[in-house]
């Protein structure tokens, strides 16, 4: 299979996962903090919108559907 065959799949893959849960939500550690003794972990929030999903799903099927150029 050729690499832009692979790469589409994978973009309509995520495009689809992202739309079905209508964006995705996780967690990134950041850093720990000392407070009196304790260590309080911290944790940054990150969400993909499902207009990124309609993105990757558009650029997955644009990359199937154009065939590549004689050179």
């Amino acid at each position: 299979m050729e690499s832009k065959a692979i790469i589409a799949i994978l973009f309509i893959i995520f495009g689809v996962v992202v739309l079905a849960y209508s964006g995705i939500t996780y967690t990134t550690p950041r850093e720990t903090v000392s407070f009196f003794g304790l260590l309080i972990e911290t944790r940054e929030a990150h969400y993909i919108p499902p207009i990124a999903g309609v993105i990757s799903l558009l650029a997955g099927i644009v990359l199937l559907l154009i065939k590549p150029r004689a050179i």
